[in-house]
């Protein structure tokens, strides 16, 4: 697409601390444990940290949070170094389609910035909004928000982006699939103009760079890799009888040590299967929009602790997670979209850990994931009934 230049970029990783970087952020970096860059992180922050626009997309994992938190807090620092006398207001706006990520998101930022001074506040739906008002109000440096719970507290006149220096949009193919987009555009038309923008996703279809287009000024654009997956996992298929499926999963569930994330297409499928798994022993629970945000939280935090767990889940509800080591992704029907299926297996081997995604292949579903395999480029090994692999 035309005004997308193709940035080059260097993959191989460097020490952060031979980046340009307020020691404070260094020692924010130090004491998360992280010493060299991800590539999508070397790629991003000489861009970034000088003001250009840019759009990313690298696979689930690789790091991109840290990517843009990086040089846009180093970004803020040094203006208030070079600028004393700047009034005070947020400084970066970052918009992301659920609350898990929002939360995510907004936890990496307090480790990052710990020596800094700097504030943040998340916006989401599924708490009082009175406290996020009062935060709003008070101008945190730092805003992380979803697109629907922003736009309610911009309608009561809550946020103050005068002073604006940038706007993310994090997984910007999730918020267009969730029909964000038109929030989206309302939020940035508010917005100074004279803003840096950047854009990630791991996927990045032409509907994305086209909505991208709308909002930035002559942006650079970041490929890491060339479908967004990540080179270290596993792609295996099994074809199943819908109603097979169940008894099939409790008997890999039982066999298979790790943690497995198992995605369905409906909260209420999701409710019946983690039961039907309890019922059989399987230690799970489910995750989906219709739980209270306590319950989701109680959820994933007992499948982050435990080596052995199981969460079933919907798509939606599962973005965001930021849990490391999820040894198996399980498709319990075939995505009826490439880009789901990019999206839920990229969920393990994260930062190049091997991890294994299975998929769930009714008879009638066989040709759909064929249809995965060959736009992806993937080999998908499948196990036909009776085949004795």
């Amino acid at each position: 697409m035309p005004g997308f230049e193709l940035a080059a970029h260097d993959p191989t990783p460097v020490d952060f601390a031979s980046l340009d970087l307020d020691a404070r952020l260094l020692d924010g970096i130090e004491d998360l444990g992280f010493t060299r860059t991800t590539p999508i992180q070397g790629a991003v922050f000489p861009l970034a940290v000088e003001g250009h626009d840019l759009v990313g997309c690298a696979a689930t994992g690789s790091g991109k949070t840290v990517g843009f938190l990086l040089p846009l807090l180093e970004r803020i620092l040094r203006r208030r170094r070079e600028q004393p006398d700047v009034p005070a207001g947020t400084s970066v706006l970052i918009l992301a389609p659920t609350r898990e990520l929002a939360v995510q998101i907004e936890d990496d930022f307090q480790g990052l910035s710990y020596h800094t001074g700097l504030s943040s506040i998340a916006v989401y739906g599924g708490v009082g909004a009175g406290s996020q008002d009062r935060g709003l109000r008070g101008s945190a440096d730092i805003v992380v928000a979803t697109p629907g719970r922003l736009m309610d507290h911009m309608n009561s006149g809550a946020p103050q982006f005068t002073n604006l220096q940038a706007l993310v949009l994090d997984e910007a193919d999730r918020m267009l699939d969730m029909g964000f987009w038109p929030s989206v555009r309302r939020i940035v038309s508010s917005l100074p103009e004279n803003r840096q923008t950047l854009l990630f996703s791991a996927t990045m279809s032409d509907e994305v760079l086209r909505s991208a287009a709308q909002i930035m000024r002559n942006p650079r654009r970041i490929q890491i890799g060339e479908t967004g997956l990540s080179k270290t996992i596993t792609h295996l298929g099994h074809v199943v009888r819908s109603d097979e499926k169940a008894t099939w999963l409790m008997r890999f569930l039982r066999e298979t040590h790790g943690r497995s994330l198992v995605f369905v297409r409906t909260k209420r499928g999701a409710d019946r299967l983690a039961s039907r798994l309890r019922a059989a022993g399987v230690r799970c629970a489910a995750l989906h929009a219709d739980r209270t945000q306590k319950e989701r939280s109680a959820a994933v935090e007992a499948f982050r602790t435990s080596r052995r767990a199981t969460l079933v889940a919907t798509d939606i509800a599962a973005r965001g997670l930021d849990i490391d080591q999820i040894d198996h992704v399980v498709n319990y029907e075939v995505p009826t979209v490439t880009d789901t299926y990019v999206h839920r297996v990229g969920r393990t081997a994260r930062a190049g850990v091997a991890g294994t995604a299975v998929t769930l292949a009714a008879p009638d579903e066989l040709k759909a994931l064929r249809a995965i395999e060959r736009e992806l480029g993937l080999d998908i090994e499948v196990t036909e009934p009776g085949d004795s692999r």
